[in-house]
């Protein structure tokens, strides 16, 4: 009996031991990767601001304003352009969890005038070969240069002027939404980014 008990307490000490030791590796390794990881997000963003934007002098990520919204519960990245201290555009991160996989992330870079100046996708996890042709050049053309006042922001099939991608009408109908809370983000803060340099 003796024999068993012992055998049973030496199984639960290496047992403890080696989560022990794991965890403590598991911690290392995380501390590790935080800065590569945030480095690697950052330059990830500044290319993108690069790529919806047109040409600024300022650090959009330096005067990036966070905005509170219903539409989201965490605010909203608003990253204003200016060129000669004179408002150009910005940048706004929309989201939407309505993707058929979950989380779509874009940003959306829009004139004073609020025309789409262009649009990336930050972040998707929808399914390969369907959803995931929402960060091809051919589905984001149709939104370059489109004025959402006046543009009707919802898939054909439901009425609007968005060509959706044949089957991932869902993912079609998530990437509308996040750029419909992009825009509602950037028409409400668009006349404070204009004072923001004079």
């Amino acid at each position: 009996m003796s024999k068993k008990e012992s055998s049973f307490l030496g199984m639960l000490l290496s047992l403890l031991i080696i989560t022990v030791i794991s965890g403590f590796s598991l911690g290392f390794v995380n501390d590790l990767t935080i800065a590569p990881k945030a480095k690697a997000k950052l330059e990830k963003k500044v290319n993108a601001l690069k790529l919806v934007l047109p040409d600024f002098d300022n650090n959009p990520v330096e005067d990036m304003k966070l905005i509170k919204s219903e539409a989201v519960a965490d605010s909203v990245e608003i990253y204003p352009a200016y060129l000669k201290n004179e408002f150009v555009g910005a940048a706004v991160i929309g989201t939407t969890d309505k993707g058929f996989s979950g989380l779509i992330k874009i940003m959306i870079g829009f004139k004073p005038t609020g025309e789409i100046e262009n649009v990336v996708v930050l972040e998707q996890k929808e399914t390969p070969g369907l959803g995931t042709k929402l960060t091809e050049d051919k589905f984001l053309q149709q939104f370059k240069g489109v004025n959402i006042s006046t543009f009707k922001l919802k898939v054909k099939k439901d009425g609007g002027d968005v060509d959706a991608l044949t089957g991932a009408t869902i993912s079609s109908r998530a990437f509308c939404d996040a750029t419909q809370m992009a825009y509602d983000a950037f028409i409400k803060n668009n006349g404070s980014l204009i004072e923001l340099k004079n």
